[in-house]
């Protein structure tokens, strides 16, 4: 009988070091939306929101999620932690399956895996102290202690976030973007997880306060052994934290590797657009537009998703076969990493002109 993790593995296949066994497997996760008609209406219509999406996690590892607005990588980390009922597929943490579990049965599996969401504006209580903020998760869990203990631990782990024990006493309001993407990462750190799920956690700061933030998650990484799931829609700003790239596109992933697989040797005609949108870090190629890949339209109704290849109605070598039968995610050219292409081909990156 197939295990659970062996459709993750078929997918990963021969990408790159691993050791030990994953932290996080998931396999065939599938996510289906209704769409009614009124508050109360029939289903009309299921938007597939995330299709087949299978892939592993490493301890001290970090998974780069990318892709545009709309391709499902937001759903697929409220799936992974259970903030979002799943439809199909499993889901298997630390060894247990999650996909099937009650809210009640998850209570004490949040406790080592955690998320830090994109707007730091919007998810500190701007009623709440940083103290208080930090302290809740201590406080539901019944960690904070008694004599200081909780306190101490909120000032510990505002240090260890880069801020000050002072700054405790103060409210969100008071405080930049990154600072409060900081708070909000000392929070998701209050019990001591094994896996932190970062939706898109720079995409709202400033390019110089980016660079300062995934600094700090590359540095907490190394010093507690902490396994990601960075969710980004920039390729640039996961190539810097992912050991391992997934690219989505309007629900599934087309092509999956190592980081240095899938910017030095990308197979997939959409992973190459991303790609070749990179601006250039040479100034004497900045304006050469013969190696930008433009890509026309918009990506498709998820609610009724084109027939085969999602991706066909966008690229430019679609022939009628594509439009027939859905590729499937696999190892085509042999090059070690696999993509979801009916007519795959190796590109030189245009990422590190």
């Amino acid at each position: 009988m197939e295990r659970p993790s062996d459709r993750a593995e078929a997918v990963n296949g021969d990408a790159g070091p691993r050791s030990g066994s994953p932290l996080l497997t998931v396999s065939d996760l599938t996510k289906t939306f209704p769409v009614r008609k009124g508050l109360f209406g029939r289903p009309e219509a299921m938007i597939q929101a995330v299709t087949d999406v299978s892939f592993s996690i490493y301890p001290g590892q970090t998974l780069g999620l990318v892709g545009e607005s709309g391709s499902g990588k937001s759903t697929t980390a409220l799936c992974v932690t259970r903030l979002l009922d799943v439809t199909a597929g499993s889901i298997v943490f630390d060894g247990q399956e999650l996909a099937d579990l009650s809210r009640r049965s998850m209570r004490p599996i949040r406790r080592n895996m955690q998320i830090v969401f994109q707007d730091p504006y919007s998810s500190l209580d701007p009623r709440m102290t940083v103290k208080e903020i930090i302290a809740e998760p201590l406080r539901v869990y019944g960690s904070y202690g008694r004599r200081g203990q909780g306190e101490r631990r909120v000032h510990e782990l505002l240090e260890k976030v880069g801020m000050n024990a002072g700054d405790a006493a103060r409210f969100p309001h008071e405080f930049s973007g990154g600072q409060r993407q900081r708070i909000s990462i000392a929070r998701a750190l209050a019990l001591e997880p094994r896996l932190l799920v970062l939706d898109e956690p720079v995409s709202a700061l400033d390019v110089s306060v980016q660079a300062q933030v995934t600094n700090l998650l590359g540095d907490l990484q190394e010093a507690m052994g902490l396994a990601y799931l960075f969710i980004a829609h920039d390729l640039a700003v996961v190539h810097h934290v992912s050991d391992w790239i997934a690219v989505m596109y309007l629900g599934r992933i087309v092509e999956y590797g190592t980081v240095d697989q899938v910017f030095s040797q990308p197979t997939h005609p959409y992973t190459q657009a991303l790609l070749s949108a990179i601006p250039s870090a040479d100034p004497t190629k900045a304006d050469d537009r013969d190696e930008r890949i433009i890509l026309t339209g918009e990506i498709p109704d998820p609610a009724d998703p084109p027939s085969g290849c999602r991706f066909r109605t966008r690229c430019w070598k679609a022939e009628p076969t594509c439009a027939e039968v859905s590729p499937e995610l696999v190892d085509t050219l042999g090059v070690g990493h696999p993509s979801a292409c009916h007519f795959p081909e190796l590109q030189a990156s245009g990422a590190h002109r």
